[in-house]
């Protein structure tokens, strides 16, 4: 069990350092905490990076996810999308996925977004932590994924943040995995 959970620790940390982007269909941004309208910290370091992906024409379109927290009256996708266009991505590029409250809900309706297109290849744009667990999920819904994480993101600079959420996401990835075997 602890070997298990090393190894999966390991595979955390390693895809944390991969940035393995290239030309794709989409550039899917998993949401993150708005407040009132504006992006969080967190969720304006992965806009940031996605907007700059697309700038070097990795991909003609983004896609934001994200939906509605308790008491919000918009959802990150929404304030993601408002960012873009402010930060000069056309209205046009821009999918917006906001129904989902959780990792697995977005990549599932994501996948929905991208039925009928010829390539569904993807480049995830998250935290370094969540590379692992992302192209786990994004398999098991038929994307190819290719991982990019922000290296800007304020739990990126910050160690204890950083471990913290590192260590979650080692017990999170092995269930992943379970998961995908069962359905």
């Amino acid at each position: 069990m602890i070997i298990a959970w090393g190894a999966s620790l390991a595979g955390v940390l390693i895809w944390a350092r991969r940035d393995t982007a290239e030309p794709s269909s989409a550039i899917v941004v998993l949401g993150a905490a708005q407040y009132l309208g504006r992006p969080s910290p967190v969720l304006r370091a992965r806009l940031d990076h996605a907007i700059e992906l697309w700038r070097r024409g990795l991909a003609p379109r983004i896609i934001f996810t994200g939906g509605f927290g308790d008491h919000d009256t918009t959802s990150e996708a929404a304030v993601a999308q408002r960012y873009a266009i402010d930060h000069g991505v056309p209205a046009r590029a821009i999918l917006i996925e906001n129904v989902g409250r959780s990792t697995i809900e977005s990549l599932r309706r994501v996948a929905l977004l991208m039925d009928g297109e010829p390539s569904r290849e993807v480049i995830l744009v998250s935290d370094p932590f969540h590379m692992l667990r992302l192209t786990v999920l994004a398999r098991r819904y038929g994307l190819l994924p290719h991982t990019s994480p922000t290296k800007t993101s304020p739990i990126s600079s910050n160690i204890r943040e950083f471990w913290r959420y590192a260590l979650a996401e080692s017990v999170k990835v092995p269930i992943a995995l379970l998961l995908q075997r069962s359905e």
